[in-house]
């Protein structure tokens, strides 16, 4: 029950912000923005959904591959999880929801805890490793072309957050190689942290983390036994995000406009747009993400027609897989034993 009192209180949250940005992003442009939304293509509006949806689908493909139990985990119910994930992602500050949740799930399959969570670690680290190839990929592109001049506040948290996504990987990599290096730096936080008085129990939390460390480090042992997974999970998550970023280029194509992005522009651009969004701790990233959005993207559409991409962009991308994840979730069976 703890759970569905949790979901009520975000979906509340969701909504009253939810409401105050489309209040925020209608006034600037209210008449430019409805006629551009009434004058979209229907087809490209489809080819929208569809390339994100594909980017849902290759990381439960991802998540099969890496899990590798036919016979306890189906293609099919690693799409389901997937789909289910972007829900409980939505409704949780950072996205921090969908990953505890993925582990029950495979629980359900007979999957133990521990072999879970190592396989959710593996996931994770073919993630971050993608995130940064493609970090590093928009922000070489940007310092080139110079897309974002305008926006300098911006472009700083920006090139902050793909900095902490590489240190992210760059530990995840030092975790692979040495337990005692990663221990030593964890203790020494948690003592520092103990000492100003943000950790309260000292001992509690260096138990705690002794066992994230080690299942750390049992995942990352186990990728250097599979090689040729590991690659293909860099890749299948590339190919995942360069799909995720695409969205909006077929939004703008509806608008009958073939000119002002390219694929380029708008996977650089969207892989600005998210990594801002990652700094708002919110569900959703409510109101920084659409921030970012229209700061970005006007850089190459005007006022009226950018605030009608973000509302067909932010539906698509957050509110649809969010509706379609509660729904899957709930027609789920063991959905009812997850929230008790």
């Amino acid at each position: 029950m703890e759970i569905i009192k949790n979901i009520r209180k975000n979906t509340i949250l969701i909504l009253l912000i939810t409401l105050l940005v489309l209040v925020l992003v209608l006034k600037e442009d209210f008449a430019s923005t409805i006629n551009a939304l009434k004058n979209m293509d229907y087809k490209y509006l489809l080819l929208a959904v569809f390339v994100f949806f594909l980017s849902i689908i290759l990381k439960g493909i991802v998540s099969y591959k890496v899990v590798n139990e036919k016979e306890k985990y189906s293609l099919k119910e690693a799409i389901k999880h997937s789909v289910i994930v972007q829900f409980f992602n939505g409704i949780t500050p950072f996205s921090t929801g969908g990953q505890p949740m993925e582990v029950y799930m495979l629980k359900e399959h007979g999957i133990r805890i521990s072999q879970g969570t190592n396989f959710i670690m593996q996931n994770f680290i073919f993630y971050q490793v993608a995130l940064v190839l493609f970090g590093l990929f928009a922000v070489i592109y940007n310092a080139k072309f110079h897309l974002f001049q305008n926006s300098p506040i911006l472009r700083n948290l920006v090139l902050l957050g793909f900095l902490i996504n590489t240190l992210v990987a760059v530990f995840l990599f030092i975790l692979a190689f040495s337990k005692k290096v990663t221990s030593y730096i964890i203790y020494h936080g948690i003592n520092i942290l103990s000492k100003l008085k943000v950790i309260k129990n000292k001992e509690e939390a260096k138990e705690r983390w002794k066992d994230r460390i080690t299942e750390f480090h049992k995942s990352t042992q186990d990728l250097k036994q599979k090689k040729l997974l590991a690659i293909v999970g860099v890749l299948l998550n590339l190919l995942s995000l360069a799909c995720f970023y695409l969205v909006p280029l077929f939004i703008v194509y509806s608008l009958g406009d073939f000119k002002s992005l390219t694929m380029a522009k708008s996977m650089v651009t969207s892989a600005y747009v998210l990594i801002v969004g990652s700094f708002v701790p919110i569900p959703g990233a409510s109101g920084g993400i659409e921030y970012g959005f229209l700061s970005f993207f006007h850089s190459f559409l005007s006022s009226g027609v950018t605030s009608a991409v973000l509302l067909v962009w932010r539906f698509i991308t957050y509110y649809l897989p969010m509706i379609i994840g509660a729904i899957v979730f709930n027609m789920d069976e063991g959905s009812k034993k997850r929230c008790e």
